[in-house]
């Protein structure tokens, strides 16, 4: 992690109130709005999805990352998967399409964090093999409730310069459920390129055994900031893959045709 000098505290200091701000009057406008939203719509957040992909924009914005896309959201039923490379992915997936995020049930509990996932309506669950069926039908649940998933099959961050294998577990609710038949998958390939001037294409990532506080840190110091590309593949059909595994390598395998040609190793 690199040394921050005192005009990139400086930097920190100012975005990070900046930051502050925004997510306090989202959180506040959000919060006076869900009070009516939830009376008519229940668990849907028509109204205040919104709110927080407009709030979590200019968030990106203040940070000073640029935001790219390519192709479009899907707009059936079912849940999207990404690639996973950092704290910021949250920022941007949310930025530029409406999802509830599938979190492990830690976050729930992290300082600010936790607050601000539940607050969002994040779904939660235990990661633990005995509890796959109870988690698979909450997942299910949430879908037959309107909300489009985002997932990480990875299960775990990365440094941006490879795709791990999809692990299968999560992508069975959309077979099982009895809404399966209308259910899509869309593959989300994300990639982050550096400042310019930055060797070290793997600024942006958050991994391993990475504390979140330096990082974010180090990421608000930064004089000139880079981009993330979020680009929408074509969605799959769930109907026609004809088990967990299968549907689950589709969907790896285009995340990973979609990231530059050296990044698409497989470990």
């Amino acid at each position: 992690m690199p040394r921050i000098k005192p005009s990139g505290w400086a930097r920190v200091a100012l975005r990070g109130m900046a930051i502050v701000c925004l997510l306090g009057v989202g959180v506040f406008v959000s919060g006076l709005t869900r009070l009516v939203e939830r009376q008519l719509y229940t668990t849907r957040r028509p109204w205040t999805a919104p709110i927080t992909r407009i709030t979590l924009g200019m968030v990106l914005r203040v940070i000073g990352l640029r935001l790219k896309t390519k192709g479009r959201p899907m707009r059936q039923p079912g849940a999207v998967v990404a690639n996973h490379v950092s704290w910021l992915d949250i920022l941007a997936l949310h930025a530029c399409q409406t999802v509830v995020f599938v979190s492990k049930s830690e976050v729930s509990g992290w300082p600010g964090i936790g607050f601000l996932a539940r607050f969002v309506g994040t779904v939660f669950i235990n990661r633990a093999p005995r509890e796959a069926r109870v988690q698979r039908d909450i997942l299910a649940d949430a879908m037959r409730h309107g909300a489009r998933l985002m997932l990480f099959p990875e299960g775990t961050s990365t440094d941006g310069m490879r795709v791990l294998p999809f692990k299968s577990t999560l992508f069975e609710m959309m077979l099982m459920s009895d809404t399966s038949a209308d259910l899509h998958v869309q593959p989300i390939s994300v990639i982050y390129d550096p400042p310019q001037g930055k060797e070290d294409t793997r600024i942006y990532a958050w991994w391993g055994e990475m504390d979140l506080g330096p990082h974010l840190a180090m990421i608000l110091s930064l004089a000139r900031q880079g981009c993330v590309t979020v680009i929408f593949h074509e969605p799959l059909k769930t109907a026609d893959f004809m088990n967990r595994k299968a549907l689950a390598q589709a969907a790896e395998m285009a995340v990973r045709v979609g990231m530059p040609e050296e990044r698409r190793a497989r470990y």
